[in-house]
């Protein structure tokens, strides 16, 4: 059993896997603080100088005025915490677009790959479908009417 899981980790796609997740987290650091740190304070540059990060609506308790979304948090009233989630969902559509842009690169890449091994240079082209065709038909052709080498002797 101990062997199944040992042959089982070292295959290539878990492996693969496990390196993807780990690139994975660190980008995630990385648009979080795009988003934190570019984004919305240009977002909230355009709606009104608003911190678009700690936007919520108390839905119970008491909240100091002005308080951030963390102070709410720690007072213990219930939040809702609209300006997280919208946070979330843009940090979702850049990582969205960025595999978008990394999954196109790799698909050209990997088309350019293959157009260079089919057009190898130096290397015969081989007949044609039509051209086998008209190969075959000749030499049906001809082994009627007895008239080529190919047609036993009778």
């Amino acid at each position: 059993m101990i062997r199944e899981f040992r042959d089982f980790i070292a295959k290539g796609n878990v492996m693969d896997l496990a390196v993807g997740i780990i690139i994975g987290a660190a980008f995630t650091a990385i648009v979080n603080s795009l988003v934190a740190d570019i984004i919305n304070p240009v977002i909230g540059l355009i709606i009104g100088g608003v911190d678009f990060s700690n936007l919520y609506w108390v839905m119970s308790g008491t909240v100091p005025e002005g308080a951030g979304l963390q102070t709410a948090r720690d007072s213990g009233a219930a939040v809702f915490a609209y300006g997280a989630f919208v946070t979330a969902v843009i940090n979702f559509l850049i990582i969205a677009f960025v595999v978008f842009l990394l999954v196109k690169a790799v698909n050209r890449i990997k088309d350019a790959t293959m157009r260079k091994e089919q057009a190898v240079p130096g290397a015969p082209a081989g007949p044609t479908q039509e051209e086998l065709l008209t190969q075959i038909r000749d030499l049906l052709a001809a082994r009627g009417t007895g008239g080529h080498p190919m047609t036993p002797a009778g």
